[in-house]
């Protein structure tokens, strides 16, 4: 975790103790995973996929890899009742990935951010112990708002390795065609735009509504989550100050600043809002809830109703 991402580093260990062995554990694995898939070439990718699969489906029967990441993930699965659907979609998001999809609308893209971003979100509320609808539903909108942030600040990356993760319909308004972006990622006014958009009008909003699902974990786990948030959307924060230029440079947010933002979340103590955000669940999540719905013990959870 120190190497894979400081930034979830620093929020863990304003986790409760009792929460971060699991947490870690559960990390692990999944960046573990995303790494082994990234690495290589497509055809070694998909083989290690299937791999990974196999993987997966032995930790869940209790007969785990020999190895540290797959001991500790395996335990804590098996413990928590950690649905193994929800790392199913992970996995199907890593395919995604391999097989190069494209995504057209905005909504394409959250379908890809419900599968490894908004899965890990409800993995995660489960560790802490969420039985509300409405944290669930809350802990997707963080998971999505961060994939979204990664995917602003990755355009270049992201191009320079044959994929878009920016809506297409969005990029073609203006002017954009994502081939051209594949062959050349230049930064331009009308790409800063997309990028403005996906994190001002849709990121910003989905962290807000997060917002609400943070006030209502143990309180316990409240400011290890809300650094988490407020550390990922400084990211937009200093691309906007970078006229939203994700081509020529890559976006960090300094070690100083991420321990301000920890600062700030210890000292905030995440006050409940004046009023509960009760929208739906996202239509693209909908799916994660299936195995998640019996641990709540609801019958009546679905995108047009998360009240408690």
């Amino acid at each position: 975790m120190r190497v894979g991402s400081k930034s979830f580093f620093l929020a863990s260990l304003l986790l409760p103790s009792w929460m971060r062995g699991p947490a870690i554990a559960l990390y692990s694995f999944c960046r573990k995973a995303d790494d082994d898939v990234d690495e290589g070439n497509v055809e070694g990718a998909k083989l290690r996929l299937q791999l990974l699969e196999k993987r997966l489906a032995d930790a869940y029967d209790g007969n785990p890899n020999d190895n540290q990441v797959d001991r500790a993930f395996s335990a804590v699965v098996r413990a928590f009742e950690i649905p193994k659907s929800l790392l199913d979609a992970m996995l199907e998001g890593f395919r995604w990935d391999l097989d190069k999809v494209k995504y057209e609308s905005y909504s394409d893209v959250i379908a890809y951010s419900a599968r490894v971003a908004a899965s890990v979100g409800g993995m995660m509320t489960i560790l802490m112990g969420g039985k509300c609808g409405v944290t669930f539903a809350r802990a997707f909108d963080l998971g999505a708002a961060m994939q979204l942030t990664n995917i602003a600040r990755d355009v270049g990356e992201d191009a320079r390795n044959g994929r878009v993760y920016l809506p297409s319909e969005w990029l073609r308004e203006e002017g954009i065609d994502p081939k051209d972006l594949l062959r050349e990622p230049r930064h331009s006014p009308g790409l800063a735009r997309v990028i403005e958009r996906l994190l001002q009008v849709r990121a910003d909003m989905l962290y807000q509504r997060a917002d609400h699902g943070i006030s209502m974990l143990p309180l316990s786990c409240r400011v290890a989550i809300r650094a988490a948030r407020l550390i990922y959307s400084e990211i937009g924060t200093k691309l906007k100050k970078n006229s939203f230029d994700s081509i020529s440079r890559r976006t960090v947010v300094s070690k100083k600043k991420k321990i301000l933002l920890a600062i700030r979340a210890c000292a905030e103590l995440v006050r409940p809002p004046r009023d509960i955000c009760s929208e739906p669940v996202l239509p693209e999540c909908e799916f994660l809830l299936k195995d998640i719905l019996p641990l709540l013990k609801e019958s009546n959870l679905t995108g047009g109703d998360v009240a408690c």
